[in-house]
């Protein structure tokens, strides 16, 4: 199972009995449908047509939504980048969002005014893409903002442009250096290619690199792989050949044809012999990892590595997980992966060693598992469940026409990579065909090479060249740029079809559980919530962890099914499930092809109803739980999440919503504690059922009644208390103390007195131009204009009770004094003198209206919107009804509610940093600061922080 918010574990010896033990029989084997079945209902029907100047054009129809994935991809990536110019290809896709000569300005602000959802922009090895999702109506705009950074990009790109996106990618950089582990990756890509390989550096490139990138270099790599004849463009959804045709030959078809990428020569890469390389950091626990170089998705042995990779440690059964963190605990995460490139791939399996453990014992170990796999292989049970785990993930993630992962990426991918847009086909059917000895032949002939070993220890970070500050350099904001006009206006959007949010039904099981339903029909699959009446704010006083723990391990053994079986249980259906919580609720989710609903939804119930918190798995678990606490103790995220919680809830039951607890607390949880905790809290009384499925609702009603309606609670229920007025708060700043940090986390939070209950949609909309978007005060200031930060924001954050307002910003950390200072000023003037323009109104309200439809485009959104609706006491129709509502604001209303609501006078801010570089640039800023180690963030939030001298 999934665990969303945290891992969890309890440690105990006494004896419970499990619930209902005795009364229930033992379940039938799990039944399910053959995996060619929903192998075939993966089918993505496509036409192209390629215009004269080389753009390959994919079209696919699906009506479901009056939306348009619009995709495109170039054929240029990392691979592509000579020595001395890492980070080009990254670097240009974030210069392609600053404005083309006929669309000056940011990419983002055209894309919102018709309501784009979806919109981004990725590179990796192999490509860059940049896609959006428009409404049918907006599909010409669209088009025209693609052509013209694709033929009409280089008169935008001034030297002011270069230098902010240079900084903002440096930034980029230094905020995945500062995670845990941050610089393992590195190790990893060096250690198994030469520099001079094309997959030899990282995508993110070198800050050494990027700074001596010349705007005349720049402008060269453009022209030499941007193209139309290096790019696929593929458009999914309410939309066809026909009427696709004419569009993209206006805006495409008088682009010239460029220079085309040329494939490098990137073989697989042997090691001569072993190598090992050890990392310190300032981590936790000790990460071991096993890598090495294997062929690209096109060769015969992808499908066989990825299924090696799952058998090993990409499932909830997998053999790594069985062997060394159930049976022999030596360690609290693991996992495998083949991550298949287009000419080569990497095979890795990493692992958190458990506290405490010998990491030479658990490395000798490790490697003996996968010795003991090689020698054995899969078996064909093995082989089966992670095909049909896959193939089901497959079919969710298709109810989407675009995005990160939706149909217009399977058919991009495949044009580019492999000449065929229907290649997924293919992938699937090869996953299919596999047996135990093809998997083991390919196993066998990858993995029996020399391993990279890359080890990251706990210690003080080695210094690295990367987290070097950079000189002072003034970079002047770059000018707006005037529409050159060439090729005539943006062009103009019709009338938008409105959202039509599925029909939401209720009823109730015999025991009084509320089943609330939406059908979808797009795709097979059946998604559904048990959500309780529980969450963070039910945690035990005390105990925090509690809650956690005893949610997370509802699926570690129940009354028929040790942890393993019932893993290969859910296996063999395709079945996904996962536990969450929120401050509010404590959920239990599963998503199952239908074909497969039945069997799924017996052991949902065995999961919710009979839980055996036995001693065993306890006492494993809770060591997964404290050392999943001391890894968030390391994180910078973490640690400000702990933080602003602790500081804004005081006093109120969401303080309690401490990460995954406190340490001392789940070290002395008990089984005994674990019971009583589920029977009070996780109990049908306190229970809802959401669900989106393509089967009708008399049948999902009968499903769930049967496995569901005759459940009773046992014992009292819990309760929770939301009382009494919290002490107010003086202004000031918590630094959070955490050395060797390249970047610093900046969050300002202010109580506001409103609840998740209140109507918040004006305050919401209003938000938008301050810190909702990326096109917001916020982010623009820090990021595009200063160049400080990767991104930054901010929004009211509604639970049932409570609303506060929470800004956040990741920046360098010579800057971190100034980036404070400045977002406050932007707080201040949006709410004084500089308040929501007319502009800024006009693209909240169009932009909320307009991306309705593409907001709820797929089940997993209109899921969510259902409990949330729920939680807020809003009415089942809520979004339906919400575009009249939106189109009623004025100005002067949405002026006037944010500045009655935010007071930049009563920010209390939080700084997660290196106190040494930090605190003096705090200290200017007229706020008393107090400075709090990071080992002083665990445990439970009662009484003050405690400054360290």
């Amino acid at each position: 199972m999934t665990k969303l918010f945290a891992l969890a574990g309890v440690a105990s010896i006494a004896l419970v009995a499990p619930l209902h033990a005795q009364t229930t029989p033992a379940p039938a084997p799990v039944k399910a449908a053959p995996v060619a079945a929903l192998v075939k209902a993966v089918d993505i029907p496509y036409q192209q047509f390629t215009l004269k100047n080389g753009l390959r054009v994919v079209v696919h129809t699906d009506r479901k939504a009056p939306v348009v994935a619009v995709s495109v991809w170039y054929d240029v990536g990392s691979k592509h980048e000579p020595q001395g110019s890492t980070g080009f290809a990254h670097l240009f896709e974030h210069l392609m969002f600053n404005g083309s000569e006929n669309a000056p300005g940011d990419f983002f602000a055209p894309l919102k005014q018709v309501g784009a959802t979806d919109f981004n922009g990725t590179t990796y090895f192999d490509r860059t893409n940049y896609f959006e999702t428009v409404p049918t109506a907006a599909l010409e705009r669209a088009l025209f903002l693609e052509s013209d950074r694709m033929g009409y990009l280089l008169g935008a790109i001034t030297q002011g442009v270069l230098d902010e996106q240079r900084g903002v990618v440096q930034n980029e950089k230094r905020q995945g250096d500062n995670r845990p582990y941050g610089l393992m990756g590195y190790a990893v890509t060096e250690g198994l290619f030469p520099a001079t390989h094309p997959y030899g550096h990282d995508t993110i490139g070198s800050m050494a690199d990027l700074d001596a990138a010349s705007l005349d270099t720049v402008k060269n790599w453009f022209r030499g792989h941007y193209g139309p004849n290096n790019a696929v463009l593929v458009l999914a959804g309410d939309v066809d050949v026909a009427s696709a045709r004419p569009l993209v030959e206006k805006y495409f078809g008088a682009i010239k044809a460029g220079p085309k990428s040329v494939l490098p020569a990137a073989p697989v890469v042997t090691l001569p012999a072993a190598k090992t390389v050890t990392l310190k950091d300032r981590v936790a626990a000790t990460m071991i990892s096993r890598n090495w170089t294997v062929p690209g998705l096109n060769d015969k042995d992808a499908a066989p590595l990825e299924v090696a990779a799952g058998v090993l440690g990409g499932m909830a059964s997998s053999r790594l997980t069985n062997e060394l963190i159930r049976k022999e605990k030596l360690f609290t995460q693991i996992s495998a992966d083949n991550s298949a490139f287009a000419q080569v791939g990497t095979f890795a399996i990493e692992g958190l060693v458990r506290p405490g453990v010998d990491p030479a014992l658990a490395a000798q170990r490790l490697d003996a598992v996968v010795a003991d796999f090689l020698r054995t292989g899969p078996t064909q049970d093995e082989v089966s469940r992670f095909v049909t785990t896959r193939v089901a993930g497959r079919v969710r993630g298709l109810e989407a026409v675009g995005g990160f992962g939706g149909k217009a990426v399977a058919l991009a991918e495949g044009a580019l990579y492999s000449n065929d847009p229907g290649f997924y086909k293919k992938q699937l059917a090869d996953l299919a065909a596999q047996t135990p000895a093809s998997v083991k032949a390919a196993a066998d002939k990858w993995l029996g090479r020399p391993v990279l070993a890359v080890n990251v220890v706990p210690g003080a970070r080695d210094a690295y060249a990367e987290a070097k500050v950079p000189p002072k350099v003034d970079v002047v904001a770059a000018p707006e740029q005037p529409a050159k006009g060439t090729r005539g206006a943006i062009p103009a959007v019709g009338a938008v079809t409105g959202l039509s949010f599925p029909k939401v039904e209720r009823s109730r099981l015999s025991n009084g559980i509320e089943l609330v339903y939406a059908q979808r029909n797009a795709v097979p699959v059946t998604q559904a919530v048990l959500s309780f009446d529980a969450g963070y704010a039910a945690d035990v006083p005390g105990k925090l962890g509690t809650q956690l723990v005893a949610l997370n391990m509802l699926d570690e053994g129940t009354e028929h099914y040790d942890v393993n079986a019932l893993a290969e249980a859910r296996e063999r259906l395709g079945m996904q499930l996962s536990s969450g919580a929120g401050n509010d609720r404590s959920t239990l989710s599963m998503g199952v092809p239908s074909a497969n609903l039945g069997p799924a939804l017996d052991l949902f119930a065995e999961v919710a109803r009979r839980p055996a918190y036995g001693d065993t798995d306890v006492a494993r678990f809770k060591a997964q739980q404290v050392a999943q606490i001391q890894q968030e103790l390391t994180n910078p995220g973490a640690l400000a999440q702990r933080m602003s919680t602790r500081i804004l809830a005081a006093g109120t039951p969401y303080a309690k919503a401490q990460g995954s607890g406190d340490p001392v607390a789940v070290a002395a949880l008990t089984p005994a504690d674990l019971r009583s905790y589920q029977q009070a809290w996780l109990r049908p009384e306190k229970a809802k059922l959401f669900v989106v499925s393509d089967r009708p609702l008399a049948e999902v009603q009968a499903a769930l009644e049967a496995r569901f309606g005759d459940w009773k609670g046992t014992g009292t229920a819990g309760t929770k208390t939301f009382a009494g007025t919290p002490s107010p708060l003086k202004p000031g700043i918590v630094l959070v103390d955490r050395p060797d940090s390249p970047q610093s986390i900046i969050v300002g939070g202010q109580r506001t007195g409103l609840k998740g209950t209140d109507d918040l949609l004006v305050l919401n909309t209003v938000n938008d131009a301050l810190g909702g978007s990326f096109l917001s005060r916020l982010n623009m200031d820090l990021r595009e204009e200063k160049h400080w930060s990767y991104g930054a924001g901010g929004r009211f954050q509604p639970s049932e009770f409570a609303a506060p307002y929470l800004l956040q910003a990741g920046v360098q950390a010579d800057k971190t004094g100034p980036a404070l200072a400045s977002a406050r000023d932007d707080v201040a003037q949006f709410v004084t003198t500089k308040p929501m323009t007319e502009t800024e109104f006009d693209l909240a309200i169009k932009g909320a209206t307009l991306q309705l439809p593409g907001q709820f485009e797929t089940s997993q959104a209109v899921l969510g919107a259902m409990q949330a609706n729920d939680l807020f006491k809003r009415p089942d129709d809520y979004y339906a009804t919400v575009a009249t509502r939106y189109r009623a604001m004025t100005l002067p209303q949405l002026r006037s509610a944010v500045a009655q609501t935010i007071d930049p006078a009563r920010l209390t801010w939080i700084v997660v940093g290196d106190a040494s570089k930090v605190k003096p640039q705090l200290d200017s800023l007229g706020l008393p600061v107090e400075v709090v180690p990071a080992s002083a963030v665990a445990g439970a939030p009662a009484g003050a922080v405690t400054a360290a001298k």
